[in-house]
């Protein structure tokens, strides 16, 4: 997890332990306790949310600027050092402390004056969260920008199109790709609302009440990239809603995978698609096979990321305010998902990208299923029939034992309007639409398969994806921005 602890105060350095009394600091369940090993993670976020603390504590006169000085200086060697160097400690923000105390001695613990190791976690959390959230937003722009070249290169490839796994209408690849590009356009925009909330500090919340320090939040929130800060001491340093908020867009954008994932496995079951060889596997004993095992974890994915936002859900579900330790369990669920939702999005764009489509097949198998029935009770409609009456008409056509759909069509109109077809429709009319690419073309309503419409699609779907695109540099451009202010703050000191 991430450093979450029982209430932290103003230490002064001198206590035995740094933070824990002889008392509390031994005992069967320390291990138990202690997070330092999972808090790797948030290691260089806390670096940084000490340096923006210690600046704005001198900035302020709480401390001395030769007392911020050597604790700067420290926390610069800590960093080289590594966070496998550290000392022994309950979580990685007390090792740290005890680390800065062993080089700058008692005035060393100066540096945790007006905050907790409540608020300090809740602010390392953010800080390193929401460069994992910039990453994983990074990822589904690489898988729409492959589903945009899928369909800008497929506008015109036929292929079948489902209901309940049924045959139903043609459609062509372009517009299948496209109905994947708009599902993760939206995990897009969750990700960014996520980030908005994620990126507000928490810092100098304290314990939950507070300080008598006469500190500058807004000062340290500026230091470390935050938009704004959280305004109630005790929400700031309790509250784990964005954890849970990130989790569960990033189990939504789990499940858009996963139907990705299964189209793609059941398409290359029938031999519409070819997965490149970089994203498939043989089989131990029959040489022959080529399995999508990686579209399969894939799709596995989105149970384990719906079992961590259930884990979160049922962690915080019962919690009082303001802190307790249950917390120190919570972040991992993020933590796990934010992995195996950014690497499963990776492996999904790279076979989206490299796969195969069988043209040839899948023509072939367009209109299977006299998937162009709709087309033609349509065409009965635009020409006067109710359409309930067009839609009997092509529904006994479907049950007639042929081959010839359009012979099974006029016997049909005969049965069941007592005229023949072309009574009300011209016959070569009935035969364009029973042709699958024809009756493609025919739907070219907003959204729909026609290449006409798949082409307006694509072109808003360049123009959000550019916007997202630089909607993403901004942000990564204001944390950069932030960063080197911090590192030219510190300089004044170190």
């Amino acid at each position: 997890m991430t450093g979450e602890n029982a209430d932290g105060g103003n230490a002064d350095g001198t206590s035995e332990g740094v933070v824990r009394r002889e008392r509390f600091s031994g005992g069967p369940a320390r291990s138990f306790l202690s997070s330092l090993e999972a808090d790797a993670r948030i290691f260089e976020a806390d670096l940084e949310v000490d340096r923006a603390h210690v600046v704005m504590l001198a900035e302020r006169g709480i401390i001395e600027s030769t007392v911020a000085s050597e604790i700067l200086t420290a926390l610069d060697a800590i960093e080289v050092e590594g966070h496998e160097n550290l000392p022994d400690g309950e979580d990685v923000h007390e090792a740290i402390e005890t680390a800065v105390i062993e080089q700058v001695g008692p005035d060393g613990g100066k540096m945790h004056t007006a905050r907790s190791r409540n608020d300090e976690v809740a602010t390392c959390i953010r800080y390193r969260l929401r460069e994992d959230v910039l990453s994983a937003i990074e990822t589904t722009l690489a898988l729409r920008e492959a589903l945009l070249e899928v369909a800008d290169e497929h506008v015109e490839t036929t292929m079948p199109g489902y209901t309940h796994l049924q045959p139903a209408q043609p459609s062509t690849v372009g517009h299948w790709a496209l109905s994947y590009e708009n599902a993760v356009r939206r995990d897009t925009a969750r990700l960014l609302d996520a980030y908005d909330r994620i990126n507000q500090s928490p810092l100098g919340g304290a314990a939950f009440a507070g300080t008598t320090f006469d500190i500058d939040r807004k000062r340290t929130a500026d230091l470390l990239g935050f938009d704004s800060v959280l305004e109630n001491s005790m929400d700031a340093s309790s509250s784990r809603d964005f954890l849970l908020e990130t989790t569960q867009a990033l189990s939504t954008h789990a499940t858009t995978l996963s139907g990705l994932a299964e189209d793609v496995i059941i398409f290359a079951n029938r031999g519409f698609v070819s997965l490149s060889d970089d994203y498939s596997s043989t089989s131990s004993i029959m040489p022959q096979k080529k399995n999508p095992d990686t579209l399969e974890l894939v799709r596995a994915v989105a149970g384990d990321a719906a079992g961590e936002v259930q884990g979160l859900t049922t962690t915080l579900k019962g919690l009082p305010r303001a802190y307790n330790r249950d917390l120190q369990r919570a972040t991992p669920h993020a933590w796990e998902t934010i992995d195996a939702v950014h690497e499963a999005t990776e492996v999904s764009a790279g076979a989206v990208a490299t796969a195969d489509w069988n043209e040839a097949e899948l023509a072939d198998e367009a209109g299977a299923g006299f998937s162009t029935a709709t087309g033609v009770a349509d065409l009965l409609a635009e020409n006067g029939l109710p359409f309930r009456t067009a839609h009997e008409v092509v529904a006994r056509a479907a049950e007639a034992d042929t081959d010839d759909e359009f012979e099974a069509v006029e016997a049909a109109a005969a049965e069941v309007l007592g005229e023949p077809l072309e009574s009300y429709v011209d016959p070569a009319a009935v035969e364009a639409a029973l042709d699958p690419a024809e009756s493609v073309a025919s739907r070219d309503s907003q959204g729909g398969p026609a290449p006409s419409a798949v082409r307006d699609q694509l072109e808003s779907g360049r123009q959000a994806l550019e916007a997202d695109r630089e909607g993403l540099d901004d942000l990564e451009d204001r944390l950069a921005s932030a960063r080197a202010s911090l590192r030219q703050e510190v300089g004044a000191y170190v």
